[in-house]
């Protein structure tokens, strides 16, 4: 996993905590903040993140950085 992209909208709607905690933890992760992700949809239902332009969803921003930190290994 090289670049993790983070949607603005979703950072305010809770995810903020998720990628302030994976750009301490793991400093060597490209972290992104884009505007828009173009899933709007996702994006107001839950937590997410784009990776390799795969979304990663999770209900909850607590489940979203365990699921990354499980991808990550």
């Amino acid at each position: 996993m090289k670049k993790i992209k983070y949607c603005t909208r979703n950072l305010k709607n809770g995810t903020k905590p998720v990628y302030k905690a994976m750009k301490a933890k793991y400093p060597e992760i490209k972290m992104k903040k884009k505007d828009c992700l173009g899933n709007c949809r996702t994006c107001k239902r839950e937590s997410f993140v784009m990776v390799k332009s795969k979304s990663i969803c999770a209900s909850s921003p607590d489940q979203l950085y365990k699921e990354l930190k499980k991808m990550i290994g």
